[in-house]
């Protein structure tokens, strides 16, 4: 069965690094003198207790993760970060919920940027700061995030890598896991810091800088005021916003390709980014004509209007310099299509994933082939590499639950009372960790507060689903995961 210290280990090792991450915050409410700080302080110390009593009970562990482990861990670090990221927020009393206050952590790791808040500008310097760093850190993946700091707390770290990893195939930088993990989180730092300077270069204060920076290269979608980065009235913040939303969106292992070996035709070569690129284009392109027949907007605040929201969207990052709620409704198909799409795998974006929607166009037009030539033997070949049967097996298999789950979920909210468009675009937006619905009741401004509490944890568990790509999570309550052999 389940190697228990070995799991408890781990678990304490994260702890340590939450209740680490949570003095940052402190320090930020010290830096303003804010009412968080009690609550903080409080909250590390509760943290730490815990972080020591899993790490005890873990004593003379052996180190050593089978497969069966590792999805446990990866799904429980999740819920655990979550459970204990609600904290600041129940012992400042700023949400007293715990329903509501679990649904905003979850929300924060797995950069899904949906709010039951509905004044964030209420909230001190330090809970502001809190929310937007668990976007950070669950861009790339809280055990990932591990990998790279710890490389010999386990020895099981390339089966966490593959139960956390986004997308279809597994690829590496480096032949050792922990040296590609630390690259790949040098892009990303590396982009956050560049985001950052950039927005503080077109009149972001630093607080706001590091906070949006955080949410942009995350594609997370949390803001620190109500109105997000229409806020700032700033066509180039928004044009900035933009590009390091849709950079967030492609492969990292891709651009750490093509910027530190100098190897950009690789982007081009990517039949992925290409997909992502073609996509996005082809949609902006769409929602820019509409905004400029139907809305009478004017071409430049058109094309903003409609590249910012459509990178938004794919990215599933859920920021918004406008009002969607307000565009013709043939726009909500649009974006709703680009929440289901997502972006690249290997990114902090969510959804089906473009190299999904490679594979499967190609697994079609093949089919078409082999109508036409029965006894042909069709290689399915994604940039030159040989797609093994068993992938393509996997693919069907995740499209098919990814479309059973939305379909079976949204049926629920709808009895829930929610209107139909609302509980189609909740589900896909949760699941896909979008964080923007589209409707009426709940537009793509709006928060999430009104949903009944069973909505909200049905909203958590698909967001954790989807972020973990459903079958990490799905398959521990199959019973043949608990069985001995």
């Amino acid at each position: 069965m389940l190697n228990y210290k070995t799991i408890y280990k781990v678990l304490g090792v994260l702890l340590y690094i939450e209740a680490s991450l949570m003095l940052w915050c402190l320090v930020m409410s010290v830096c303003y003198k804010e009412d968080d700080m009690p609550s903080l302080i409080v909250s590390v110390v509760v943290t730490l207790f815990f972080a020591f009593l899993l790490r005890f009970m873990g004593r003379n562990s052996d180190n050593s993760l089978s497969r069966r482990d590792s999805f446990f861990v990866v799904t429980f670090s999740w819920i655990l970060f979550s459970l204990f990221g609600t904290l600041p927020f129940l012992l400042s009393g700023y949400i007293t919920s715990f329903t509501d206050a679990y649904f905003e952590t979850m929300s924060g790791f797995t950069t899904t940027g949906a709010t039951i808040l509905k004044n964030v500008e209420a909230l001190p310097h330090g809970l502001l700061f809190w929310r937007s760093l668990t976007q950070w850190i669950g861009g790339l993946g809280i055990t990932f995030f591990t990998i790279a700091l710890l490389p010999s707390m386990v020895n099981g770290s390339v089966k966490v890598f593959a139960a956390e990893a986004t997308g279809p195939f597994r690829t590496k930088l480096h032949p050792r896991l922990s040296t590609s993990a630390k690259w790949i989180w040098m892009v990303y730092l590396v982009l956050t810091v560049a985001c950052m300077g950039s927005f503080m270069l077109f009149g972001m204060n630093w607080f706001e800088a590091i906070n949006f920076s955080m949410t942009s290269t995350a594609t997370g979608g949390f803001g620190i005021y109500n109105d997000s980065i229409e806020h700032f009235h700033s066509p180039a913040i928004e044009y900035t916003c933009t590009l390091f939303c849709f950079l967030a969106g492609i492969s990292f292992t891709l651009l750490y390709t093509c910027v530190a070996k100098f190897r950009f035709k690789e982007l081009f070569r990517s039949s992925e980014f290409k997909l992502y690129f073609l996509l996005a284009a082809g949609f902006s392109a769409f929602i820019f004509a509409e905004l400029i027949l139907r809305n009478h907007y004017g071409i430049e605040h058109a094309f903003r209007s409609a590249v910012f929201q459509v990178v938004s969207f794919m990215t599933t990052t859920g920021l918004f310099n406008d009002d969607a709620g307000q565009w013709p409704h043939v726009t909500w198909v649009v974006l709703a299509v680009c929440m289901f799409v997502g972006g690249c795998s290997g990114s902090t974006s969510g959804g089906f994933k473009c190299i999904r929607i490679v594979m499967v166009l190609k697994v079609i037009r093949n089919e078409f082939r082999h109508m036409l030539h029965p006894n042909a033997v069709l290689p399915l070949k994604v940039d030159g590499y040989d797609v093994p049967y068993q992938n393509r097996v996997t693919l069907l298999a995740f499209l098919s639950t990814y479309l059973v789950l939305c379909l079976i979920l949204s049926f629920f909210v709808i009895s829930a009372g929610v209107d139909n468009t609302n509980a189609i675009t909740i589900v896909l937006s949760s699941i896909g960790n979008v964080g923007p619905t589209l409707g009426i009741e709940i537009g793509p401004t709006m928060d999430w507060g009104m949903l009944p509490g069973y909505v909200k944890w049905v909203c958590s568990f698909l967001m954790l689903v989807g972020r973990l790509e459903l079958f990490s999570v799905l398959v521990i309550f199959a019973p043949v995961y608990w069985k001995e052999n």
